[in-house]
């Protein structure tokens, strides 16, 4: 059992105060260890709210640089910050918010070489990525080592996530494999609402926490998904498949994958 400090008891009261976390669930979020795939628009909110929570420990993965046309939505970088290393300008807003996390940054591409080794360190992943080839490689990844992950993507008004639980719908449950390079816009060439970010990003970070703590629901072989034209929100129920090729009773995929990235992908 810890012991708080009455800075920390401050600092966290608000956690306490609720029945279904007290001391005890603020311990559980002292002990988790996460990993944020992406400083972009997804990991900005995530990040700060995990470590506003007082996750114990926050790794944080991104091989970009900030850059002008991120700080419409992308707010845990400020324009001081243009040119800088994401994963470091999100570390000193992270620290700065709560020096009690520790985070650890990778300046660096998350790929089938080193994305096992990475998530292996970590309890839970979220996915803030923007582009298919990742997010079918950060799936993959976690359903071979037994990891729980959030799922996030946003495109122009829309956004939609799940949270996978060893045994539930995996990605590749729904989506069998990814778009070929092109198909689908991305953020860079449809653009995004700013605020849509944060709308999915608190929901990931929610996640992430009743994850930890117990409480409620996760959004287990469900996928959420909104339209903020109409502020229209749908949960879809979704099944594990027996035939998925990843997580299925006979799985086909025994070897990460680096699917080719769309040409616009590679810069953002």
């Amino acid at each position: 059992m810890y012991d708080f400090t009455e800075e920390q008891i401050k600092r966290y009261s608000r956690h306490i105060l609720l029945q279904d976390v007290g001391v005890e669930g603020q311990e559980k979020i002292f002990d988790a260890k996460v990993l944020v795939v992406g400083a972009g628009g997804l990991g900005a909110p995530v990040s700060l709210y995990l470590a506003a929570a007082g996750i114990g420990r926050i790794g944080i993965i991104d091989a970009d640089v900030v850059d002008l046309s991120n700080l419409q939505r992308q707010v845990i970088h400020f324009t001081k910050d243009v040119g800088v290393p994401k994963v470091e300008s999100a570390k000193e807003k992270m620290q700065a918010i709560n020096p009690d996390v520790k985070v650890d940054t990778y300046y660096e591409f998350l790929s089938s070489a080193n994305a096992l080794d990475i998530i292996s360190e970590y309890d839970f992943i979220v996915d803030g990525t923007d582009n298919f080839p990742v997010k079918f490689l950060i799936n993959d990844a976690c359903v071979m080592a037994g990891k729980p992950f959030s799922h996030g993507g946003i495109l122009r008004f829309n956004g939609q996530t799940f949270t996978h639980l060893p045994g539930t719908a995996c990605y590749r449950c729904m989506f069998k494999e990814p778009p070929p390079a092109g198909a689908v816009p991305t953020c860079s060439q449809a653009g995004v609402l700013g605020a849509i970010a944060g709308m999915l990003g608190t929901i990931q970070a929610a996640e992430t926490l009743k994850y930890f703590t117990g409480v409620g629901q996760l959004l287990t072989n469900r996928l959420l998904t909104f339209d903020a034209k109409t502020m229209q929100f749908r949960t879809v129920p979704v099944k594990h498949r027996d035939t998925c090729a990843i997580c299925g009773s006979h799985p086909t995929i025994d070897r990460l994958i680096d699917y080719e990235l769309a040409a616009c992908d590679l810069k953002h």
